[in-house]
């Protein structure tokens, strides 16, 4: 499993744009190639530098911080690190041309990739019956698309995004600290490269506008709470063209009214009366799919146990079901007749 980019940092979560190329900072200074040679160095270094490429960035972390590594599958230039040269070209050169640490050479070569939409996530009810069998839902999926007033260019009609001057058009600038070379996002722009002069008024520059769109999700049988389906490409649309993001459905059961889920098993009270407890019988209860026959063994006690096999939940894409557990509650009358009094008294004296 890959470690915690903001272990890896030693950071904590809420740990703002400072405290993050701080703690970068000195780990680089500890692990760099230049001054610790080790296999172990450069794989720390591979670590460290993936983590703060991540964590430096205002999206890929919210990415994170929602979805974790998975989130960012296809967020990651060229699909993750090989060796400490790679580091070199996938964070330093993109952000400055070339240059590397303490002005080293070293080409551009960064593969240019297309842009991602963001990915999206939404809950969804469902009841318990319902996770009996495989299903197909329509989700209302409320998203954000291009702005067609502006081209999604956030620029008022007729005018058009300028280049940042302090960036050059980069989004990035460089810091430099001895050997190391850094870069944080641009003050200016933030991080666009661009600066707009007259905001678009339908999008207020934003470049994009509410929208919503139906979304068939496919429902396993057998599914539980906080499962999470991934419907793919139905998440935000990419700008300029590019794969739009992903949809991740997150399932929340409903409770029932008598049966309480355990797994593939549910479990319920029986209430039967003394007299059943005594003489046995059968009975009729509703199970998660209809009427249930139960068979009540003779001198059954409270709290004992009544199994009834297939009566519960399926496994997850699977016809095979869990268990109907029944847990006995003998009911005694509070109050009795003249004649059920004189029934018991005769039973009491029977040997």
């Amino acid at each position: 499993m890959p470690a915690d980019y903001y272990e890896s940092l030693g950071v904590s979560k809420d740990a703002d744009a400072s405290t993050l190329k701080k703690a970068y900072r000195k780990l680089a200074m500890k692990y760099h190639p230049d001054r610790n040679d080790t296999p172990e160095a450069e794989a720390k270094f591979k670590e460290i530098s993936e983590a703060y490429e991540v964590l430096s960035d205002d999206e890929k972390r919210s990415i994170y911080d929602r979805f974790g590594h998975d989130g960012l599958k296809g967020q990651m230039g060229g699909g993750g690190f090989s060796s400490a040269e790679d580091i070199f070209s996938q964070i330093f050169d993109g952000f400055f041309g070339g240059g590397g640490f303490g002005g080293g050479g070293g080409g551009g070569g960064r593969r240019t990739r297309r842009p991602k939409g963001s990915d999206y996530q939404i809950e969804e009810e469902i009841t318990l019956a319902s996770c009996l069998h495989k299903q197909d839902r329509e989700i209302v999926v409320p998203y954000e698309k291009e702005c067609g007033h502006c081209d999604g260019s956030g620029a008022a009609p007729g005018t058009s995004p300028v280049r940042c001057s302090t960036c050059h058009g980069h989004g990035q600038v460089a810091i430099d600290h001895g050997i190391i070379r850094m870069a944080q996002t641009c003050p200016t722009c933030r991080g666009q490269g661009t600066i707009i002069k007259k905001r678009c008024k339908k999008c207020k520059g934003g470049g994009k506008v509410p929208d919503e769109q139906t979304v068939k999700v496919h429902i396993p049988a057998g599914v539980d709470s906080g499962m999470r389906l991934r419907v793919k490409g139905k998440g935000e649309p990419a700008p300029k063209g590019g794969d739009p993001g992903d949809l991740y459905v997150i399932l929340r059961v409903e409770d029932h009214p008598t049966l309480q889920r355990e797994g593939e098993s549910l479990v319920t009270d029986l209430p039967i009366d003394m007299v059943t407890a005594c003489l046995g019988g059968e009975l009729m209860i509703d199970g998660i799919d209809g009427e249930v026959e139960v068979e009540v063994e003779s001198g059954i006690q409270p709290d004992d146990v009544i199994k009834i096999r297939g009566e519960g939940m399926p496994q997850l894409n699977s016809s095979k079901r869990g268990d109907l557990f029944l847990r006995v509650v003998v009911q005694i009358p509070k109050e009795l007749s003249e004649a059920q009094r004189d029934h018991l008294a005769s039973f009491k004296d029977l040997k």
